[in-house]
């Protein structure tokens, strides 16, 4: 069957769908989390599940892949009520969910991971080695992946661990595929790569459900969504002869029009003198990290009160840029000036100790402690300011600060005490902001600010660091997200290949002028 293009919807009126949830609602300890939602997925469909954080999409997902058991409500698959107790039985049914975080081993092979817990045995009961490898590589294949599947998961991309677990689904036999925010580490070519075998799936007649805060790639491959907002069905969109419109989408999952979101803020003061001056910065190739970008001589100067963006594509050497400041990685030359005062920090403890902060790209594993409360986590940077005679915590004090920052930064928790891990992803980047304005710094870089943030915090996360400007922080952002770039920056610098490329006004700029520096990396720098 040949997968219909990207502008040729399926149809689905009129036909019997293949899963339907019929007002679910789900209750924790009196609080409603989700409020006679309803859904139906039709075969060979993409239907998009879009919705904030906090809207409920996380407890929906959990419910129907038997995680969780719904207060109210019903399953219902092929017309036929069903209930999951687990997993395992939503599996067997047909129902597979491939999660933000991948549940891959790392040490087993590819064939060991699609197979793992249901190898091939021959007739002596033992492991059919040949049989897992021949299945695995027509799964794997069926996807577009070319490659040894003996070799191990740890070998692999982020994009290649993503095709595989698509693979170990289908060799499940998956009449429904559950994707929760598959390319929120892809590159570009990758989203489109993952993209292309979505397409191919739907019109093979499996059926998908795409959860991403990634509105332009949901309007691009759904066929319909339906919108959560506060736990409720706030609307369902279908394609038409044109994809679903984005800001049609903005408005129903937040309340209010596209436009309020991504607008340039009013004109800000004029930025004060340079705080942090680069030049000349270049680092060496680190064999732990193969695949990080080396930087190449690079000039830079952050101005007192200054949002600077980062702009690039991925492979660019911006993060490496964050950590080569930041003290994490080793600088091999090059030198870096903080008040004019020449600095070189050997870790990230000495860059803390100048007055420099960082928020990594990535928060899960470098930024937020899953483990332990906001309050922990908010202080985990200042533990000496906070610090009494005795080795004792101020945690009066402690506990005041967090209440000023919760209320200054909008965090929406239930108190100090809960674990950051049970709030959603834009609460959690505003604790570790929150974090680093305790210490002041003096420049704090932000890597991917919004990245798993849904599009009504995004907003939130901007006037921050718009914030932070004005108290005089010198404020080096880093995105993927053009739009955003576009939206917080006083001045955009490009790189490609850890070289910087341009230089324009956040005033002056747009999409295809940045694009045509990070891609190019020829045209004419406009300098401020």
């Amino acid at each position: 069957m040949t997968a219909p293009s990207a502008s040729a919807p399926i149809p689905s009126a009129g036909t019997a769908p293949i899963l339907e949830m019929r007002g679910i609602s789900k209750d924790f300890s009196g609080v409603r989390a989700l409020d006679d939602v309803s859904l139906r997925l039709h075969s060979g469909e993409i239907l998009g599940l879009m919705g904030e954080n906090g809207a409920g999409k996380s407890t929906l997902l959990k419910i129907l892949s038997g995680v969780q058991p719904p207060s109210r409500g019903q399953i219902l698959l092929d017309g036929r009520p069903v209930a999951f107790a687990n997993p395992d039985e939503a599996m067997r049914a047909g129902i597979v969910t491939i999660y933000q975080e991948l549940s891959l081993i790392p040490p087993l092979s590819v064939a060991e991971t699609i197979f793992v817990g249901r190898a091939p045995v021959n007739r002596f009961h033992l492991v059919d080695w040949r049989a897992m490898r021949e299945a695995a590589a027509a799964a794997i294949a069926r996807v577009g992946l070319r490659l040894d599947v003996r070799t191990p998961v740890s070998a692999l991309s982020v994009a290649e661990q993503q095709m595989v677990e698509i693979a170990r689904a289908l060799s499940l036999r998956s009449r429904v595929i559950i994707m929760d925010e598959p390319t929120s580490a892809l590159s570009e070519a990758e989203v489109v790569r993952l993209l292309a075998i979505m397409r191919q799936l739907r019109g093979e007649g499996v059926s998908i459900m795409f959860v991403t805060h990634r509105l332009e790639e949901a309007s691009e491959v759904c066929d319909r969504m339906t919108v959560l907002r506060d736990g409720r069905l706030a609307g369902e969109l279908t394609r038409g002869a044109s994809p679903i419109p984005v800001p049609a989408v903005i408005e129903r999952m937040v309340g209010r029009a596209a436009s309020e979101l991504y607008a340039r803020p009013a004109e800000r003061q004029a930025p004060g003198p340079v705080r942090l001056s680069v030049r000349g910065l270049r680092t060496l190739r680190n064999p732990e990290a193969p695949h990080a970008i080396v930087l190449k001589g690079v000039d830079l100067d952050l101005k007192a009160g200054e949002i600077l963006g980062i702009a690039g594509l991925v492979g660019s050497g911006r993060t490496e840029l964050a950590r080569a400041i930041f003290g994490a990685d080793r600088i091999a030359g090059g030198t870096l000036t903080l008040d004019g005062q020449p600095i070189a920090p050997a870790s990230p403890a000495e860059a803390i100790a100048l007055g420099i902060g960082l928020v990594p790209e990535d928060r899960k594993h470098q930024a937020i402690f899953p483990a332990l409360g906001i309050l922990q986590n908010f202080s985990i940077a200042s533990l000496k300011a906070y610090a009494r005679a005795g080795g004792f915590m101020a945690e009066g004090r402690e506990r005041g600060d967090l209440a000023a920052y919760r209320k200054m930064l909008n965090i929406r928790m239930a108190g100090p005490d809960q674990l950051i891990s049970g709030l959603s992803g834009g609460n959690q980047q505003k604790v570790i902001l929150a974090r680093w304005l305790a210490r002041d710094p003096k420049v704090l870089i932000v890597d991917e600010p919004t990245r798993g943030v849904d599009v009504g915090a995004k907003a939130e996360v901007h006037q921050i660091l718009v914030g932070l400007a004005a108290r005089g922080i010198a404020v080096l952002v880093i995105s993927s997200e053009l739009p955003e770039i576009l939206a917080v920056s006083d001045r955009i610098v490009t790189m490609r290949e850890g070289r910087i490329t341009g230089e324009m006004p956040g005033s002056a700029a747009s999409e295809e002028s940045l694009m045509a520096l990070m891609a190019l990396g020829n045209a004419t720098e406009a300098r401020a």
